[in-house]
């Protein structure tokens, strides 16, 4: 029988301080504080679980991960509010755009205390299709 992978359990990084980043999860995008455990911190909501590791941050690793949220309203709705929490975004003045070029999906970028690199998205809705 073929492996088949479910949803992520949740997501590991090294950070320097893991209280630090906990509260930026926790106070600037709206995560919860579930436990600590020796050496980190694990944040969540019911989609989402990231562990804070203490260890040497290494962004660079990860190109990014992203976060789908529900649609174009929503989408401005975080980034006005990444901005009044003074989130550091990728792209000030010109933040949300193409995930890629040519993609109908649209994105914006922001970097945690570490410099990892996160994204939010709106996925396009789906083409209609033309009734015969």
């Amino acid at each position: 029988m073929p492996l088949t992978l479910g949803t992520i359990g949740h997501i590991c990084i090294a950070v320097s301080n893991p209280k630090r980043s906990a509260q930026f999860w926790t106070k600037k995008l709206n995560l919860r504080k579930e436990f600590e455990f020796p050496g980190g911190v694990l944040v969540g909501n019911d989609a989402v679980a990231i562990a804070l590791l203490r260890g040497k941050p290494s962004p660079k690793t990860i190109d990014h991960i992203s976060f789908h949220v529900r649609g174009k309203a929503a989408l401005r709705a975080a980034l006005a509010e990444l901005k009044r929490k003074k989130v550091d975004l990728e792209d000030p003045g010109d933040e949300i755009g193409p995930e890629a070029p040519g993609s109908p999906n649209l994105g914006l970028w922001f970097h945690d205390p570490d410099g990892y690199r996160w994204e939010l998205s709106a996925l396009a809705p789906a083409p209609r299709k033309k009734r015969k």
